[in-house]
């Protein structure tokens, strides 16, 4: 059995309460955040089910990696998506989108300088635009088709750095993929085409799939 002096005892203490208290503030914003889901969550539902192309998806920094994992789990229940990168896209990638497709782009100011170029192309072609941001009136939310404004809830770390914003982004994230994958009615079956391979792929692998037949 281990044992631990008295300022030890302390110090544990100490970080056991600090990371309650992040997990308790970043779950005020995820009720602030279910709370508020209205009208406007159903619009980009039915923005995102109606593209004939893909959704792509975008963000810098913290924002960029939610973004990558959102496009990650759309990707795979239903819904065709991926991550571009802001700063390529100003050298390039922009003609990865095109008029068939939406973007989603993700900032925690709302006014992010590297998302300037995606948002004049958006406007430019008419593609359709989901801004999601915490600032009512910032250059993205501004911007947007489809305006997102992220509960006023404040970050979990006491310098501000993106905690509770980041956590309330990726589970706005998550809603949206499976309202879709309901609103389509994806199937576990669809699920597992897309993904064959590791641990879940084999434990959804039809038996059939393993069985040989006497010409084997």
């Amino acid at each position: 059995m281990t044992t631990y002096s008295a300022k030890t005892r302390d110090t544990l203490a100490d970080a056991v309460a600090s990371g309650q208290t992040v997990i308790d503030q970043e779950i005020k914003g995820l009720q602030a955040l279910s709370g508020g889901l209205g009208k406007e969550f159903v619009a980009v539902v039915e923005c995102i089910a109606g593209l004939k192309g893909r959704l792509i998806i975008s963000g810098m920094g913290k924002s960029g990696h939610i973004a990558r994992k959102i496009a990650a789990t759309m990707a795979s229940t239903g819904t065709p998506a991926y991550f571009v990168h802001p700063s390529e896209a100003s050298h390039g990638d922009l003609g990865m989108i095109t008029g068939d497709d939406g973007v989603m782009l993700l900032s925690n100011s709302g006014e992010t300088e590297e998302l300037h170029d995606m948002i004049a192309y958006t406007r430019r072609f008419s593609i359709p635009l989901i801004g999601i941001a915490r600032r009512e009136h910032s250059m993205l939310i501004d911007s947007a088709d489809f305006p997102v404004v992220l509960p006023e809830v404040p970050e979990a770390s006491p310098t501000g750095a993106p905690t509770t914003s980041t956590i309330m982004m990726l589970a706005y994230g998550d809603a949206l993929a499976i309202a879709l994958l309901e609103r389509r009615g994806f199937t576990r079956e669809d699920f597992n085409v897309f993904h064959p391979g590791g641990k879940l792929g084999r434990a959804f692998m039809r038996v059939e799939s393993l069985m040989h037949g006497a010409d084997a």
